[in-house]
């Protein structure tokens, strides 16, 4: 997976909204109004990165099993996981986090946002 991919993964998500709010390098993706994802357009020390929110276990897990999946960058690093695009992670397993993210946003959403999002 490329860094093209990673943005067109994100935005195959239903609902799934792209901007800037941080300046013109950091493209962030959002449902209901939620961050989800977001990720630097530059490389960072020759790699481009996916930030994403995890449930707190599953990331710890994640951060032992991939050497491309590390402690949030420049966020919560309980709740966040930096993928490393072009790493040891499979593309099917990116696909899943960004999954993932999105369930771990919804899931903190009031019930009526939730019944919105399923049903939309």
């Amino acid at each position: 997976m490329n860094i093209e991919e990673a943005r067109e993964a994100c935005l195959s998500i239903k609902g799934a909204t792209e901007c800037f709010p941080f300046g013109e390098d950091t493209l962030v993706f959002k449902v209901m109004d939620k961050m989800f994802a977001y990720m630097g357009l530059e490389s960072r020390d020759g790699e481009h990165w996916l930030n994403l929110k995890c449930d707190p276990e599953k990331a710890v897990d994640l951060r032992e099993r991939y050497e491309g999946i590390r402690p949030g960058y420049h966020s919560n690093k309980k709740y966040w996981n930096t993928i490393v695009i072009e790493s040891d992670v499979p593309e099917k397993m990116i696909e899943e986090l960004i999954q993932h993210s999105v369930d771990e946003v919804i899931k903190k959403l009031p019930k009526v946002k939730q019944a919105e999002y399923h049903n939309s």
